[in-house]
């Protein structure tokens, strides 16, 4: 585990002790002093160069949960070892970035995973099979919206720096819309995007809002709000139907004519369900879930919101 600051602990706790198929064994981090607490009570190694843990013979995968702009080259130096990696979202800030690490895991041979982990609420893995079943027809509209308190609960460091994270709450809690999107509607070709803030870092108060198109007509509306309590929606429109998820555990079903079905689907830990789904991907059981072409879609779907937040004027990718 490379990082272990609030959001590497997060990942550490979703697996460690609780899940069979993953287990920590040495972690990395530039705070030590800050570490060795966490890392007796979890009983692995501590160093603070990444080189360590890939020469640690012990080490099968290694798991990045450091600053964005670190990603690409920690992936490729990974990778280059010959070890599978997987890297914390967004994977890189531009689509070219992106493009670099998925051709050095490809060159390696290596699987890639990144931390998509909304796609694995229970709400949204029944959202896709709803979809994908034909239950509501053809797909031509889907509109998502995800706040997170995430101002209220992290501020300062490398999260507010517009360079590490741009696009207001894009990294933390936009990109999961975009995701979603790509999962359920394919690839993004057009992107108009408005950022509207009340208050600057410390403790932002901003909103983004983007309308997109997809390669296959339909459209898309999504949002994201830093400072509002966690909500998740996301709601697909087809020509039979709408089928909503709510939350990580909430599915709505609604067909022309009929009456809206709602249903409470078991709770899971969507990280851990994305993390074991890398080990399957490492054991040759299953791809991993989020393909490398949507991982460039997604990349360059929010480079486009970044762009068009920046020049006020629509993006095509």
């Amino acid at each position: 585990m490379v990082g272990l600051g609030r959001w590497g602990q997060t990942v550490l706790g979703s697996i460690q002790g609780k899940s069979d198929r993953l287990r920590i064994v040495h972690g990395v981090t530039k705070e030590p002093e800050l570490a060795r607490e966490l890392a007796a009570k979890h009983g692995f190694r501590l160093s603070t160069d990444l080189k360590d843990a890939i020469a640690d013979p012990e080490v099968q995968a290694i798991l990045l949960a450091t600053p964005h702009s670190l990603h690409v080259e920690q992936v490729r130096m990974v990778a280059a070892a010959g070890k599978p990696v997987w890297c914390e979202k967004p994977l890189a800030l531009t689509r070219a970035e992106a493009e670099r690490a998925v051709a050095a895991v490809r060159a390696a041979g290596v699987p890639l995973g990144t931390g998509n982990n909304k796609r694995c609420f229970a709400s949204m893995r029944e959202l896709k099979r709803v979809v994908e079943s034909g239950e509501i027809g053809k797909v031509f509209h889907i509109e998502g919206h995800f706040s997170n308190e995430h101002s209220t609960r992290v501020s300062g460091g490398w999260r507010d720096d517009p360079a590490e994270s741009p696009g207001a709450g894009m990294t933390g809690a936009g990109l999961h819309v975009l995701d979603a999107f790509i999962n359920l509607a394919g690839p993004i070709s057009y992107v108009d995007a408005r950022c509207v803030s009340k208050k600057a870092p410390p403790d932002p108060r901003d909103v983004v809002a983007a309308l997109v198109e997809f390669e296959s007509g339909a459209t898309g509306l999504m949002a994201t709000v830093r400072a509002t309590p966690v909500y998740w929606c996301c709601a697909v429109f087809g020509t039979d139907g709408m089928a909503e998820a709510r939350g990580e555990d909430t599915l709505i079903v609604a067909k022309i004519g009929g009456t809206p079905k709602e249903q409470t689907l078991e709770h899971v830990d969507s990280l851990r369900v994305l993390l074991e789904a890398f080990a399957d991907a490492i054991e040759g059981k299953a791809p991993f879930p989020v393909r490398p072409d949507q991982m460039l879609n997604l990349i360059g779907a929010f480079e486009a919101v970044i762009t068009s937040l920046e020049s006020g004027a629509p993006v095509k990718l």
